[in-house]
């Protein structure tokens, strides 16, 4: 018997289809769990992206209801039914939806759980039951890198907030914010020009080649006011004015803000040095220096057609008894040349309207200046827009604006250019800081 093995063996005619049939299952084999790892590779990666798509959603509800979850698990499953594209039902009890408790910076987390079953075309037919196929991901709310020095405060989705038009020129190295819902939050276009680190939105943003950023930030959280706790006080407010009779009357009236004003001599009825006038008003060709300080226009508009400059100051807009906000208007042919207040209640502000002003037709302010105008300073209108007009090389260096709706326009290429508030201290301001991002944190 063995000598008969060792002559088969060393006979080898037919060999070759010996192997091959014995090594055919394993090649059979090897082929059948090749095709399902690539197939259950192909349903992992669809259910994690499922997953993670569905916890991002639910974090975004989270910071639209303040951190509060009552409805976290609707949007949860909304986004499932659209981005659950694995064509297979989720195992029952999934998705499981957890609220991890907030982590250093990372807040209003959402950890989503998904799990399906799918059974293996080769696999399958040694498996008693398909493999459990389970995915998990983690969503929060985490710093931005951003520094914002053009921030828009609407938060209707009728309205967008950044509209840049015309030939209107930007170039900054920070960032633009729209707090606005609208599917077109933020937008460029006609002949303008906008270099910026990166435009942000609660909304939508048309992307266009009239923007040059480094990044788009879509459907972003929010960005607070960063000054919606200063109101302005009216025990602050040392009017200036004078009697005036009217028949049997005599009322207190305040006199205008204006280059025929006396500022060593300007006093309030109880004769303390005056703060607060009724209006602000230059007249063209004509020039008004302000000595540093905080000014309250009481009710009325500040006009400016001349030219008005200041080192350190704040105007403010506001009404000390009554409800009545003015308007802060500078015509196109003025030279504005002003400087925040670099310490006080109004540090680092070159113009604050009290946000009792309302958002009505006509109300806008307009911003508009020469070749050698400047502020420095935050420019706030939290309440009404800002029509912001660059003719010429307007530099508005440390500006930051902050308003309801802002709109840029002008007549050229780059005049419009802004810094990063936190490299200008000297000014006492401070940079909006990048918000917040909605990123899988695991």
């Amino acid at each position: 018997m063995f000598k008969f093995l060792r002559k088969l063996f060393k006979d080898t005619n037919g060999n070759a289809l010996i192997i091959a049939a014995a090594a055919l299952p394993l090649l059979v084999g090897s082929a059948g769990l090749a095709t399902d790892t690539i197939q259950w590779a192909l349903w992992k990666r669809q259910l994690q992206r499922a997953a993670d798509s569905a916890a991002i959603a639910g974090v975004y509800d989270r910071v639209n209801n303040s951190g509060k979850t009552d409805t976290t698990s609707s949007a949860v499953n909304h986004d499932l039914s659209l981005n659950q594209h694995t064509g297979m039902s989720l195992q029952s009890g999934y998705p499981q939806i957890s609220y991890p408790s907030d982590s250093g910076s990372n807040t209003y987390q959402v950890k989503v759980v998904l799990a399906v079953e799918r059974k293996l075309s080769f696999s399958g037919l040694f498996m008693t039951n398909p493999p459990l196929i389970k995915t998990t991901a983690i969503a929060a709310s985490v710093p931005g890198t951003d520094e914002f020095c053009v921030v828009s405060l609407e938060t209707s989705a009728a309205n967008s907030g950044i509209m840049i038009n015309g030939n209107a020129g930007i170039d900054m190295d920070c960032s633009f914010m729209s707090n606005s819902p609208s599917v077109n939050s933020a937008y460029a276009k006609g002949s303008s020009v906008v270099n910026a680190e990166s435009v942000a939105a609660v909304g939508g943003i048309q992307q266009s080649s009239n923007w040059n950023v480094a990044s788009y930030d879509p459907y972003s959280p929010a960005v607070d006011d960063p000054y919606k706790n200063l109101s302005p006080s009216s025990s602050d407010m040392k009017c200036a004015g004078h009697n005036q009779t009217q028949g049997n009357k005599t009322n207190w009236v305040d006199d205008v803000l204006d280059e025929n004003t006396d500022f060593n001599n300007v006093k309030d009825a109880s004769g303390n040095k005056a703060n607060c006038f009724s209006s602000l008003s230059v007249s063209s060709n004509k020039t008004l220096t302000l000595p540093d300080g905080v000014y309250y226009i009481n009710g009325g508009d500040a006009n400016v057609q001349g030219n008005l400059s200041c080192n350190s100051c704040t105007i403010v807009l506001t009404n000390k008894s009554g409800s009545t906000i003015g308007n802060f208007k500078v015509n196109a042919s003025s030279q504005i040349n002003l400087g925040a207040s670099t310490s006080g209640t109004y540090k680092g502000i070159a113009i604050f309207q009290d946000r009792k002003a309302t958002d009505s037709n006509g109300a806008n302010n307009k911003i508009n200046g020469n070749s050698n105008s400047v502020i420095n300073g935050a420019i706030y209108f939290p309440n009404q827009a800002l029509d912001y007009n660059g003719t010429g090389n307007t530099s508005a260096t440390c500006t930051l604006l902050i308003a309801k709706r802002i709109t840029f326009s002008g007549n050229s290429g780059t005049s419009n250019k802004f810094k990063k508030a936190s490299d200008c201290t000297n000014y006492g301001m401070s940079g909006i800081q990048g918000g917040r991002r909605v990123r899988l944190v695991a």
